[in-house]
Formats: structure tokens, sequence, C-alpha cells
């Protein structure tokens, strides 16, 4: 049995919250590619990137927008 600490319990919603909201940014993004990049923002960037031929710099800021807006909310 795999008991989570709260603060990973935290953490993982806060990932829900944030793929979601990336999934709304770049509706073509699965779940699956999400989870293959948690916590490798470097990578999901370069993901979205080859999926979408969006600019590398934008889809920082939108990633930065969307963690600060979550942060905001918690």
């Amino acid at each position: 049995m795999n008991i989570k600490s709260p603060a990973q319990q935290q953490i993982e919603g806060h990932w829900k919250q944030f793929t979601g909201k990336v999934k709304e940014t770049w509706g073509d993004l699965t779940n699956d590619d999400l989870d293959r990049f948690e916590g490798k923002m470097d990578q999901l960037e370069g993901h979205i990137e080859e999926k979408t031929g969006e600019d590398r710099a934008a889809i920082r800021r939108k990633i930065d927008a969307l963690a600060r807006t979550i942060k905001q909310h918690v």
C-alpha cells in the first residue's frame, strides 16, 4: 500500500490543476503527453514546441503565467 504524505498530495493536486490549465491552453496535448514530462518543464516546453510549432519563449511565458495563476489560488 502506497500512503502519500500531505505534501505529496498537495504537489499532485497542484500538478493536476497545472496540467488542466496547460490542456486548456494547448488543446491537442493529451494526459499521456503531460504525464511523460511531469516536473520536467524544459522537456515539456520542447514537446509543446514540437507539437504546435509555437515559439519556445512564448510557450515559457504562457507556462509561467499558468503557474502564477495556480499559485495565487493556493
